[in-house]
């Protein structure tokens, strides 16, 4: 089959190498899937240039989303388990965590469903306990996770503020649901919140950025609001000065979700139960923004890295 393999660490449009390998043998409790879509995420980039919190062996496929088929002919979405990520013909998904796909999504739309809306599921309800009425802003907006973000913000009831950069990313968030939407490149997000929220602030900021996004966001923070650290495309890990967390009353949360896996499984199960709802309800509609074929891969980790996508960018083999 074919695969991608990084073989030494670097940027993936450098080291990925489209190769012939030997389809994967599933160890027990596992199954062999054909890939039908691969959904790309920011953690694939960091894998491969050896910057991500896990670090597989080289030489290793990246892909760490996918919907597959199985050998008795149903469609399963989550991650893949050893051997080959799912930039390649065929994966190994450990049985347990190959959830069912629903009906209503096509293969590329159900690839993007499981991490992302996952990860926003859990920050924003378990980590944040966002309620309805809240004010909830949503940094990137237009991204896979951002756009998650925005719908599972509305379906929980709250008043969703996204920030996106240019003309057309914030037209993607209004189309998404979002109440108000700020170009970031236009004008500062932090007085916008302010005025929107009636000086209050918003009540949780859900942020995949850091950086400087980080900072000012601590800016138009509410009372007792929740500071969700998603991830750091800025590439700057930002600091929270602790007398400001204590004087303002706000809270930082961290959003590791794949922890979960080894602390917590169940809320894998309950997550995606959850999701499949709000896909039924009409509530969920996962926002694929290109689909590109296997061999495209290094130069769609490189748009997506350079902040060039909009939604899940997907591949099929």
């Amino acid at each position: 089959m074919r695969a991608w393999r990084v073989h030494v660490l670097g940027d993936p449009s450098e080291v990925m190498r489209l190769e012939d390998v030997e389809e994967p043998t599933p160890a027990e409790g596992q199954i062999k899937v054909r890939v039908r879509a691969a959904a790309l995420n920011f953690p694939d980039v960091l894998m491969a240039q050896g910057k991500y919190q896990e670090r597989p062996p080289l030489p290793f496929t990246p892909g760490v989303e996918l919907c597959g088929e199985t050998e008795d002919g149903r469609r399963v979405i989550g991650g893949p388990a050893g051997g080959p990520g799912a930039f390649a013909e065929y994966a190994l998904m450990n049985a347990r965590d190959a959830w069912p796909v629903p009906d209503t999504l096509s293969d590329e739309k159900a690839a993007a469903l499981h991490l992302t809306y996952q990860t926003g599921h859990v920050g924003l309800h378990r980590r944040a306990h966002l309620q309805a009425g809240e004010w909830l802003l949503v940094h990137a907006g237009a991204g896979g996770v951002g756009s998650a973000a925005i719908q599972l913000g509305k379906a929980a009831g709250a008043r969703v503020i996204a920030t996106a950069g240019g003309a057309h990313k914030t037209e993607v968030c209004r189309q998404l649901g979002a109440d108000h939407v700020i170009d970031y490149t236009a004008e500062d997000f932090v007085p916008v919140v302010k005025e929107l929220t009636g000086g209050e602030g918003a009540d949780v900021v859900y942020d995949p950025v850091g950086g400087d996004v980080f900072d000012r966001s601590r800016r138009c923070i509410a009372f007792e609001g929740r500071l969700v650290v998603v991830g750091f495309t800025s590439g700057r890990i930002p600091e929270a000065p602790a007398n400001h967390a204590l004087v303002k009353n706000y809270s930082v949360v961290g959003l590791h979700w794949g922890l979960y896996k080894k602390k917590d499984p169940a809320v894998i199960g309950q997550t995606h139960d959850e999701l499949v709802r709000l896909v039924t309800a009409g509530q969920v509609d996962p926002l694929v923004g290109q689909v590109l074929p296997l061999d495209q891969a290094p130069r769609a980790l490189a748009a997506l890295a350079d902040r060039g996508t909009v939604g899940k960018v997907v591949l099929v083999p």
